[in-house]
């Protein structure tokens, strides 16, 4: 049930993140500036991807609930064979050869991550240090990533701000499977705690960063980098906070590693993609004398 539930996340999420693309590429052609989620907010299909992004989060969350962190996760890889049939069919674009092969490397090494690999079930929760120092770290590359993006080719900056979005993702994931596990304790266990106030916060950073990446217009390498770093990231925090094991023997480690390998290579094709061609902007209305 809950690869069944994996898959149809990563089907929601890749729609949505379709129709913000189509919205926030309409956007001037800017430096992200702070009005920007505003503007798209007053965009109909904006607002609908962000609904169906919800519909997939509240599919994540079940999964993460009832299924391992380093199973779930990785599924969502999918969307990035989803995104990219779904921005040709509503937006029209044209998908180059090297994006497909990179699509398929990145989603055939991680789904052989889900065949090599033999995950154990490990805690709900860790300690408030672990949290710090492994939450602190994943903040600490994410912030240097937005810096690095700005003033950078399209496709690059896609690239570094989808990534730093990914791993955001991740530890929101993280901290969805640790705030779900309180949900046995009452919703006042969980309005108490601070896992909550963490995932919320999380969650609008990484949100924001995700929908500068797509104001760049460049759909492969945004929605690679995102949906590649959120399940990456995911296994260093299901690994590292929950305590779950990708395999018990060395050969199962390495056949592992080679799939995240694959997966990798898959991400730097798609990454340096120049990608289909962004749709022609809207040439702004000349101002009254």
């Amino acid at each position: 049930m809950d690869i069944v539930l994996a898959l149809a996340a990563a089907f929601f999420f890749a729609l949505g993140l379709v129709l913000q693309e189509k919205a926030a590429s309409e956007q001037p052609d800017e430096s992200v500036r702070r009005g920007f989620l505003v503007r798209l907010v007053h965009e109909p299909i904006w607002l609908l991807g962000l609904a169906m992004q919800g519909v997939g989060f509240v599919a994540q969350a079940i999964a993460l609930g009832i299924g391992r962190m380093v199973v779930v996760q990785p599924l969502l890889v999918a969307s990035i064979v989803f995104a990219l049939p779904l921005g040709r069919l509503l937006e029209q674009r044209r998908i180059q050869r090297s994006e497909l092969v990179g699509a398929a490397l990145v989603t055939g090494g991680l789904a052989a991550l889900l065949v090599f690999s033999k995950p154990s079930a490990g805690e709900d929760d860790a300690s408030l240090l672990a949290w710090a120092v492994i939450g602190g770290v994943a903040v600490g590359i994410a912030g240097l990533l937005f810096v690095l993006a700005r003033s950078r080719a399209s496709t690059v900056r896609a690239g570094l701000l989808g990534t730093a979005g990914g791993i955001l993702f991740g530890l929101s994931a993280a901290l969805t499977k640790a705030t779900v596990s309180l949900l046995d304790g009452g919703i006042g266990a969980v309005l108490w705690d601070w896992h909550v106030y963490a995932l919320v916060t999380v969650s609008i950073v990484a949100f924001w960063l995700e929908q500068a990446a797509l104001q760049t217009g460049a759909l492969a390498a945004a929605v690679a980098t995102t949906m590649a770093f959120d399940p990456l990231s995911s296994l260093v925090f299901g690994i590292g906070l929950f305590d779950e094991a990708l395999h018990e023997s060395a050969l199962g480690y390495t056949l592992s590693l080679l799939s995240l390998a694959a997966a990798l290579v898959g991400l730097v094709i798609l990454a340096r993609a120049k990608g289909a061609e962004p749709p022609v902007r809207a040439a702004p209305a000349p101002q009254p004398a």
